[in-house]
């Protein structure tokens, strides 16, 4: 990799929203959250949060997370804003130092592992996928089983007597691996009533 990602305050200041909506330039991403690093290829699961990855010369190795501290866009930005195509949730990134390729995994890896599936969004699916979700999140409870998995899918919630805990990533059902970022105008503006250079929308795969 050259040095236009490289981490350090070489490329020019952090670009504040107010900013970057005012300039109007779009943003290159890390190569690394497009999946088009030689390198590096990022494995994160949404199921655990956990990120790491392999050499693609060598897949038999797993490597923890790769170039993490750097800026997840050039220009560097303050906000980041990720939608999918498959879920209604919107993950708001935010680093006043600029956006780094960490960041994004950190908290795409909190938004789908830790936070809950209400009741009413449950309630918006057909009655066959809301199946679906719960055996996915029931699956990822006997593949994740170490502590901490347990009442990701069965027991009652938290002031909810007999709710169910599912974790958001079990809407994905099987798709639980990011797939990389891209951008999508029409579709930003669809989901959010907006498009900027900063929303990115997040591919993802079984």
């Amino acid at each position: 990799m050259g040095d236009k990602f490289s981490a350090g305050p070489n490329y020019g200041p952090v670009l504040t929203t107010t900013d970057l909506y005012l300039l109007n330039c779009p943003l290159a991403i890390h190569p690394i959250l497009t999946h088009s690093f030689g390198g590096f290829h990022l494995i994160l699961n949404l199921a655990s949060g956990h990120a790491g990855g392999y050499d693609p010369g060598n897949k038999d190795q797993d490597l923890e997370l790769a170039h993490g501290n750097e800026p997840a866009t050039i220009p560097r930005v303050q906000e980041v804003h990720i939608i999918s195509k498959l879920t209604p949730w919107h993950t708001h990134i935010r680093n006043p130092g600029g956006v780094t390729v960490a960041d994004v995994c950190t908290a795409l890896g909190k938004q789908y592992s830790e936070v809950l599936i209400t009741d009413a969004e449950l309630s918006t699916l057909a009655p066959r996928t809301k199946d679906q979700v719960r055996r996915a999140a029931a699956n990822a409870q006997q593949i994740y089983g170490a502590p901490g998995w347990d009442g990701y899918y069965g027991s009652p919630s938290p002031g909810r007597p007999g709710g169910e805990r599912l974790s958001r990533f079990a809407w994905l059902r099987d798709r639980i691996f990011f797939d990389g970022l891209e951008k999508d105008d029409a579709f930003a503006q669809q989901q959010l009533g907006f498009k900027a250079p900063n929303i990115f929308i997040m591919q993802v795969t079984s």
